[in-house]
């Protein structure tokens, strides 16, 4: 039974010239017989594959294999008037010889000048120069070396804290080799970088199996939960505790921010939950601005009241006009 060049190849009759060699390369490498070397039927099928790919790779041999099939490279495929079979194989270095004639039709292969009753002087010239040229680009594709395939691209998850992410930085990265061992690596930190963004180190992945280049690592930024601040977007805000009197009286606190400290005043009478702003002192942007920063006050009691602390506080009860959860709503 004749061998089915596209079924060996796993690809249909009307596949594109790409997807034959990307089929090819991929059963190449699955049934390579280097991979395999106690196993024969590797070695058989690989040669099945590589001759499947030979004829479907070369525009001219496919038109002849889908007319006449596998049988158009030993022998004529049909009869008719003026009519010869020519039989030819490959040598070692691509070159063709040929033996034998029966009937065969030349016109239906390479046009109606060889249709004609000439005998058999024509053309065979050009015929033999077809064949030796198909045989030297088999030749050529057999001795042209695969380029070496890249090694495959690995993803970690770095842990990052807030002021690192948002100020930039190094940060020590630990982690696991392909093939084993730990290694320590010093990271560049972008300043500004968000959660879920990557970093790229070059050539740290795992290594090629065809002595290409190892691949590349990208490190995957989680930022790790700051005590008082927290980010959104651009900006920053900081829960700031102050005391009862603080509150009640007004005061200045010096606040740590990503450009330094800042004194920020509160006003008296500040209620817990009062945001205060503070322009520029947020996330460093690309442009060279930064976000803003709100410091959130959060009025804070003494862990132990006296009993006299605790009537003076209760004094204060007078001092609302009025429910103040009177609004509250669902």
């Amino acid at each position: 039974m004749a061998e089915d060049y596209y079924k060996i190849l796993g690809v249909p009759r009307n596949a594109t010239q790409a997807e034959i060699q990307k089929a090819f390369r991929d059963l190449a490498r699955k049934y390579h017989p280097d991979l395999h070397p106690d196993d024969p039927d590797a070695k058989k099928k690989f040669q099945q594959i590589q001759k499947a790919f030979e004829v479907l790779n070369d525009p001219e041999k496919r038109e002849m294999y889908d007319r006449y099939g596998a049988s158009f490279e030993t022998a004529g495929a049909g009869a008719g008037p003026y009519t010869r079979t020519f039989y030819w194989s490959t040598g070692p270095e691509g070159e063709f010889s040929g033996s034998g004639f029966e009937e065969f039709d030349f016109a239906d292969i390479f046009g109606d000048r060889f249709g004609k009753p000439t005998g058999f002087s024509f053309g065979f010239e050009d015929l033999f120069e077809k064949l030796r040229t198909a045989g030297a680009r088999t030749a050529q594709y057999r001795a042209r070396p695969r380029a070496p395939e890249k090694g495959a691209d690995l993803e970690r998850e770095l842990e990052v804290p807030l002021p690192v992410a948002v100020s930039g930085g190094s940060w020590e990265f630990t982690f696991q080799k392909p093939g084993g061992g730990l290694t320590t690596l010093s990271v560049n930190i972008p300043a500004g970088i968000r959660e879920g963004q990557k970093i790229r180190l070059r050539g740290l992945g795992a290594p090629s199996p065809s002595g290409g280049p190892p691949g590349d690592l990208y490190l995957r930024v989680k930022i790790l939960p700051h005590k008082y601040f927290e980010r959104r977007g651009d900006d920053l805000y900081v829960k700031v505790p102050v005391t009862l009197p603080e509150a009640v009286f007004g005061t200045k606190v010096d606040i740590p921010t990503p450009r330094g400290t800042v004194s920020v005043r509160i006003p008296p009478g500040t209620s817990s939950g009062t945001k205060l702003r503070v322009r520029g002192h947020g996330v460093p942007r690309e442009d060279g601005t930064s976000g803003d920063l709100y410091a959130v006050v959060e009025i804070q009691l003494p862990p132990h009241l006296d009993e006299s602390t605790k009537e003076a506080i209760k004094k204060l009860e007078s001092a609302y006009p009025r429910d103040i959860r009177a609004d509250l709503y669902w």
